[in-house]
């Protein structure tokens, strides 16, 4: 397999997970969360994922809660490579420690 072939699974295995954890939200986050994750958003994501991790260190405050953190880094790693590489390497790992996270059956094995 090449490279970008390689490239390519890795993103669609990326995708695939991400989606998992975004229906996990209730519908109008979900369906936001979509519509910022797509590339004629960008102007929009960039600035809603640095706020989320904002509020994300705020969480002392009522509302905002740690919970901005990780979906704030999720929405910055669509623009970031470094970030992107991460994010992969995190959702592979919850994906495998903490199915449940993702809406998947536990694996006893």
């Amino acid at each position: 397999m090449n490279p970008a072939e390689t490239e390519d699974m890795m993103e669609q295995q990326r995708d695939r997970r991400l989606e998992l954890l975004i229906r996990r939200l209730p519908g109008k986050a979900a369906a936001t969360i979509r519509w910022l994750r797509h590339p004629e958003a960008r102007l929009a994501r960039l600035p809603a994922g640095i706020l989320l991790i904002l509020g994300g260190l705020l969480s002392i405050l009522p509302v905002l809660g740690l919970w901005m953190l990780p979906l704030g880094f999720f929405l910055l790693s669509e623009d970031v490579p470094a970030l992107r590489r991460l994010s992969n390497r995190l959702l592979h790992r919850i994906e495998h420690k903490h199915p449940k996270w993702m809406g998947l059956p536990e694996n006893n094995g």
